[in-house]
């Protein structure tokens, strides 16, 4: 059988952006990572997660023919076109435009909202003693904004939430511009506040999206211990 396999980030500079693997019928993505370490040995054992057809999943799950299998590195952790909504005053949304606080406030916002709570990401211009340029990010597109989702259903899980709105930015984020915002209406602050931090957080674990940041000198994935800079590869920790 055949299993179509996706790199990003790190991986995709080192490895390429796909590869299509003939494996045995009864393969499991162990044995598949098996192989994939063998020709790749960047490939380190508990550096990756695995989104089998954009699900995570372990390496015990059964593969089948014309699989989609996505090793995730570490992440990194405008306008609302092309919006994903679940029915109740939710958005997630992965954009290359800039991020529009004003209208991610609109989507949110209830009537019955004692309390807005909102989180916004920005590039800062220095990062362990390196100035940054700017950074880029990537996203397993897809499925992003669908781990986003899970994520705003956990949140109405545990509080009474109103209204719910994701958006992270792609591609290139100059200084000081927002990349990520996270925004809640909830019935009172507490819950909003409680709400709003564990989105961002868990965002940042569970959401396929990957940062670089560029200096004068070079670059650098953030959440992985692999940089390139001017001067060739190297660890950085």
């Amino acid at each position: 059988m055949t299993i179509r396999v996706l790199f990003f980030a790190y991986l995709r500079e080192r490895c390429g952006r796909e590869v299509r693997i003939e494996i045995p019928d009864g393969a499991s993505i162990g044995d598949l990572w098996t192989i994939l370490r063998v020709r790749h040995p960047v490939l380190e054992d508990g550096a990756v997660r695995f989104a089998l057809n954009r699900v995570y999943v372990d390496k015990t799950h059964l593969l089948h023919d014309n699989d989609e299998l996505a090793l995730i590195p570490p992440v990194s952790g405008g306008s609302l076109a092309a919006i994903s909504r679940d029915g109740r005053r939710a958005v997630y949304l992965v954009t290359p435009d800039p991020i529009n606080l004003t209208a991610i406030l609109a989507e949110v916002a209830h009537s019955g909202a004692g309390g807005l709570a909102l989180f916004v990401g920005t590039t800062r211009d220095e990062n362990e003693g390196r100035r940054v340029e700017r950074l880029e990010y990537e996203a397993y597109d897809g499925m992003a904004t669908v781990e986003m989702a899970a994520i705003g259903a956990e949140m109405r899980r545990r509080w009474p939430l109103l209204g719910v709105a994701m958006v992270h930015r792609v591609g290139v984020v100059p200084v000081a511009e927002a990349s990520v915002a996270v925004a809640v209406a909830a019935p009172h602050r507490e819950e909003a506040f409680a709400a709003c931090r564990y989105g961002i957080d868990t965002l940042k674990t569970n959401v396929p999206i990957w940062k670089k940041e560029y200096y004068a000198d070079g670059s650098r994935w953030i959440g992985t211990c692999h940089a390139h800079d001017a001067h060739g590869d190297e660890d950085r920790g």
